[in-house]
């Protein structure tokens, strides 16, 4: 179908793993999606698919129904373009223009030290696949692509009324094959700035960056109940705590890179006497061995780094570096409660995201997630809270509502049935969280009956990404099948 430009071009289901492929080779980080969405709707066109964008950048594409099934409810397939850009810190990669290079790992499709983009590649991948094919059946097919749905959901939060003509909507962002997702927590961010003051000149201190890295870091949702330890936290720890007695001011604290991915790594910059230095090498070597102990059974990177450097700016004041340390301290981070109503799935959590020092101020972005509004408002109020006290300044946005549960749905028992049916075994009927953007669809379009299902993806949203090749068949097969099975559409 396209020119291969790597080895998974040759897996099974060929169709898929060809697309995916195609989709690798071009570079589509989130806000840098457009040269993909635009290979996608010229392929559309030379297949004379009924091809439109909407004003958002979102790609919808439509395919007539095969023959004898045209009375079928009519269904959206729906993924995303973009792809969150994480890479090793010893990884020469440029999103905007690199492609990903994907390769085989046993039974696994990994990538070579970035993430892979398998979330939502591959889903992706299928509904282009299904568009290519002329051997499944299905009734009226709408596929529906967004935009920018890693950094903030803005292709489903512009999805507007009238254009999509389904019943039914399948969403391909669910990354566990067995189990069909009917609901996921919403949203918001919170972005808190500290005002900081600085040292009017520099009195004589050496400059040292300290260095955490190696940490695993991962998807803010899926991930947060693991355990993986957040850079940004423990780095604000170490300087807290454990150099305490040592007079230092911070120059700048910077860490993690997306406001959903666990940070992996986070630097500090200090100002110290020289007669200190070597106390401060040995405490962080003290530290190091400490962190490794304590979370040896999952963080077998982590790595403390200290080098001399020049700085550019001045060290900020002794209150003000003790103000940001306590606040960082203080923020809450991950899980906060578990759910009461669905065992072992996160209700409520926090992901203390990116931290930045500007001259005058420290910005720290979180991202709050909730199955329930109430247990997002209560972190809010947490969180404004802390920035009473700590005299910051806290704004929320980009709020997105959860996906309601259905579990009367028509489209879950037709899922369960032919899962059944195939297997001998019912799917896991699972609440996810993380943020889908069937909530924002819910919106526009209330009346349309949704699930998600995926193949198996391991941690998305970090270098570590991979996808199993097995469960690429698997949900391929369930794709096939469950097209097949759309009821007719009521009289």
């Amino acid at each position: 179908m396209f020119k291969p430009h790597s080895e998974i071009s040759q897996l099974e289901p060929q169709i898929v793993w060809q697309f995916f492929d195609q989709i690798c080779s071009i570079p589509h980080p989130s806000k840098h999606e457009e040269a993909l969405a635009q290979f996608i709707v010229d392929w559309a066109t030379s297949q004379n698919l009924a091809t439109r964008r909407d004003k958002t950048g979102n790609v919808f594409i439509k395919k007539p129904a095969t023959e004898g099934m045209e009375t079928r409810k009519p269904v959206v397939l729906q993924a995303h373009i973009d792809m969150v850009p994480q890479k090793n810190d010893d990884t020469n990669h440029n999103f905007v223009t690199d492609p990903i290079r994907p390769f085989v790992d046993g039974d696994w499709v990994t990538a070579d030290g970035t993430t892979l983009g398998a979330d939502n590649g591959i889903g992706m991948a299928s509904c282009l696949a299904v568009l290519a094919s002329n051997d499944i059946a299905h009734g009226p097919l709408e596929v529906i692509l967004t935009v920018d749905e890693e950094a903030g959901m803005t292709g489903a939060f512009g999805l507007e009324a009238g254009w999509l003509e389904g019943e039914i909507l399948l969403n391909t962002d669910s990354e566990q094959e067995g189990e069909i997702y009917m609901g996921c927590a919403g949203g918001i961010d919170a972005s808190l700035t500290l005002d900081i003051e600085r040292q009017t000149e520099a009195t004589g201190q050496v400059y040292v960056e300290i260095t955490l890295k190696g940490l695993k870091g991962g998807h803010s949702g899926v991930d947060i109940h693991t355990g993986r330890a957040n850079a940004n936290k423990l780095l604000a720890r170490t300087l807290k705590h454990h150099l305490s007695g040592i007079d230092f001011q911070i120059v700048e604290f910077k860490g993690g890179s997306l406001r959903n991915a666990i940070p992996r790594e986070a630097y500090a910059t200090v100002a110290v006497q020289d007669a200190d230095i070597n106390q401060l090498i040995e405490r962080i070597e003290e530290v190091q061995a400490l962190m490794r102990k304590e979370l040896a059974a999952i963080e077998t990177g982590l790595t403390f780094i200290t080098t001399q450097v020049e700085a550019s700016q001045t060290p900020m004041t002794s209150k003000s570096t003790q103000q940001l340390l306590s606040l960082l301290n203080a923020c809450p981070n991950g899980v906060v409660r578990m759910s009461d109503d669905i065992q072992g799935v996160v209700e409520t959590s926090l992901n203390l995201g990116v931290i930045t020092t500007e001259q005058d101020s420290v910005e720290i972005l979180c991202l709050i997630r909730s199955l329930i509004d109430s247990g997002r408002t209560d972190v809010e109020g947490t969180l404004a809270s802390l920035a009473e006290l700590a005299g910051a300044k806290v704004e929320f946005s980009g709020a997105y509502p959860g996906w309601k549960p259905e579990p009367e749905s028509e489209l879950i028992h037709i899922f369960r049935d032919m899962y059944e049916g195939i297997y001998g075994k019912k799917p896991d009927i699972m609440v996810i969280h993380a943020g889908l953007e069937c909530g924002l669809f819910k919106e526009p379009y209330p009346d349309m009956d949704m699930i998600s299902f995926g193949p198996t993806i391991k941690f998305p949203h970090s270098p570590d990404e991979k996808v199993h090749i097995g469960s690429v068949g698997l949900y391929w097969e369930q794709m096939k099948a469950l097209l097949s099975n759309i009821p007719v559409k009521s009289a």
